[in-house]
């Protein structure tokens, strides 16, 4: 009698567009370093069939999967039930299934406080934060850090009224502000955060002046292509102790693997370099 396989689990991540995700290296990786059956891919969504697509989840074959941009709100929307890092985020971006209901959570919060206590021995202690950009990373990075803390934030945007939006509902301690307050909020802070992308259409976009940054300001970047990004180049050149973001990419990854796949994986230099080569081929 001939043995046959059974298939393991099979999760996704979807986004318009989403080739370019990585997350199906990460999983892979994890599935073939630990011998377990199941698949990982990638599934593009366009925005007007998300709401149906994620409807018809229940239905099968996923487990579950992950959702990246533009869909990270539609699935807030179409979770039977929240975890509470989706609740203070207002998206989500890791899905599964309880008993044929969708549930969602979001893991960006977790995966940015989880590289930082890998690389930024320190950054809980900070009290006075900035945050650079108000983009659809923000919310998470502000809820990351009041979890750790902090006191007092600072989201800095070209466009005030977005950063005041983000800002909304964290309480008293967390200030939307424009780019003329960028110096005054530098000057105070503790831990800086960007979330500004290195150029725009082509065009390398001006790194604040990190001059005004206390020596003991800690930095992060939550880009990780390039891997130094001209920020964290200014930081370095200015002495300050610095932080790259690729981990926040692999660690947010962990525990969505867990509840698909049962087992919680490991975030290691062997899948960072893995990663890393992926980014050097240009993919």
């Amino acid at each position: 009698m001939t043995d046959v396989a059974v298939p393991g689990p099979v999760a996704f991540v979807t986004g318009w567009p989403v080739w370019h995700s990585r997350s199906p290296l990460i999983h892979s990786t994890w599935l073939e370093r630990h011998g377990l059956s199941g698949r990982y891919e990638r599934v593009g969504v366009p925005p007007e069939e998300i709401e149906d697509f994620l409807a018809r989840l229940p239905d099968g074959p996923y487990v579950g999967g992950n959702v990246t941009i533009p869909h990270k709100e539609a699935a807030f929307r179409a979770a039977h039930r929240l975890d509470g890092a989706a609740k203070a985020i207002g998206a989500v971006n890791t899905l599964w299934l309880e008993d044929g209901r969708l549930i969602g959570g979001n893991t960006d919060a977790y995966g940015f406080s989880a590289n930082l206590d890998d690389g930024l021995p320190g950054w809980r202690s900070a009290e006075q934060v900035v945050v650079l950009g108000a983009g659809g990373a923000a919310r998470a990075i502000v809820h990351a850090v009041l979890s750790a803390g902090a006191s007092r934030v600072s989201i800095v945007n070209r466009n005030p009224e977005r950063a005041r939006r983000v800002a909304e509902g964290f309480g008293p301690g967390v200030l939307g502000l424009g780019l003329g307050d960028e110096a005054r909020a530098l000057e105070a802070a503790d831990l800086v955060v960007n979330t500004r992308p290195a150029q725009e259409d082509g065009v390398p976009l001006p790194v604040p002046d990190l001059t005004l940054l206390p020596d003991h300001a800690l930095v992060t970047d939550i880009v990780y292509v390039p891997l130094e990004t001209p920020f964290l180049a200014a930081a370095r050149a200015r002495g300050l102790v610095t932080a790259d973001g690729l981990g926040m990419l692999l660690h947010q990854a962990v525990p969505g693997f867990e509840r698909w796949f049962g087992l919680r994986p490991g975030v290691d230099a062997e899948l960072r370099q893995t990663i890393l080569n992926d980014i050097e081929k240009g993919h």
